[in-house]
């Protein structure tokens, strides 16, 4: 696996992370435990260095589970954890308040089983706090020696310049991937110009790239993808234009469609470091060989043409969930 510098932080990381949010919440039942912590070593010993996790993902539990799966290994990873919701729970809100970030890093720390957070997130923009006192709580954090870099999610661009003017931002995250680009308009460039690196989530689409789900789908309980627009049988069926896209070129190449979507996304910038998520070891293998997918130029533009003819259907959160969307 190939090591890749998030912008001009410093901080190296494999080329592709694991997000380990599924383990424990969002798309269904979480994973036994034991079963979970031997996901995130397989992932360790196939060459993944990069792990992010939070606060909200159970709350709690997805920490713990991170933390007694890499503490045998601490010294070689990354761990990247995040702030800023209610008592750790989505649904009840916002709160970056400076107590706040500090109670949930001394309280990340134990859960890690660590002595400090690699890259601390402020995890959504709280429009209550301004950002440059987040950033500044962050900076008495890392001066602290219990964080190491500041990073980003979902945040829009006037709020990560004002951020960075405070405290260098190492990265944001953000959703990106064939099937939501909007990042590239004005997010990309911004980083680039601040040479903040870029950690995509859902680089597969909440899995819709590898083309698992049609019009026929249905979710289990606690799949948070059947609240979301995008996943309604009408989006889906509108949709699979590019899903036959992405299936026609793996087949030409003689990989997966997971591998042609995270090879179409790891050459787009050196600095970018996408964290797919799974539960099951052979989806591990599948996607970490989407490292090793060489598309070539001409590939390149055959795609770009391909998706410029596809008009993606459905918002990626429901109303209810406005709070996650970019400020």
């Amino acid at each position: 696996m190939q090591t890749r510098m998030l912008g001009r932080s410093g901080l190296a990381v494999s080329a592709l992370g694991l997000g380990c949010m599924g383990l424990s919440f969002g798309y269904g039942p979480a994973t036994d435990r034991a079963d979970a912590v031997r996901l995130i070593r397989a992932a360790h010993e196939r060459g993944v260095t990069f792990f992010d996790t939070a606060k909200a993902y159970g709350p709690g539990i997805n920490e713990e589970v991170v933390g007694e799966a890499l503490e045998p290994v601490r010294g070689k990873v990354v761990i990247a954890t995040k702030f800023g919701f209610v008592n750790g729970v989505p649904g009840q809100g916002l709160d970056s308040r400076p107590e706040r970030i500090r109670q949930v890093a001394d309280e990340a720390l134990k859960r890690l089983r660590t002595d400090r957070i690699d890259l601390f997130y402020q995890h959504r923009v709280d429009p209550n706090v301004p950002i440059e006192e987040v950033a500044g709580t962050v900076k008495d954090l890392i001066q602290a020696g219990k964080v190491k870099h500041f990073g980003l999610s979902e945040a829009g661009a006037e709020s990560i310049r004002l951020a960075h003017a405070v405290q260098p931002v190492a990265a944001l995250q953000s959703e990106y991937s064939m099937w939501w680009r909007e990042p590239e308009a004005e997010i990309l460039p911004v980083l680039e110009e601040l040479g903040i690196g870029f950690v995509p989530f859902s680089p597969l689409g909440k899995g819709f790239l590898t083309g698992r789900f049609d019009a026929d789908a249905t979710f289990g309980e606690g799949d948070f993808r059947s609240t979301v627009p995008r996943f309604s049988p009408e989006a889906l069926k509108a949709n699979q234009a590019l899903v036959l896209l992405v299936r026609d070129l793996s087949a030409e190449k003689g990989v997966t469609p997971a591998q042609i979507a995270l090879g179409w996304l790891l050459p787009r910038e050196p600095w970018i470091a996408p964290i797919p998520g799974t539960t099951k070891l052979h989806r591990l293998e599948e996607n970490l060989g989407g490292a090793d997918v060489e598309l070539t130029p001409d590939d390149m533009t055959r795609i770009e043409q391909a998706l410029a003819t596809v008009d993606v259907q459905g918002d990626r959160y429901a109303a209810s969930h406005q709070q996650l969307v970019n400020r």
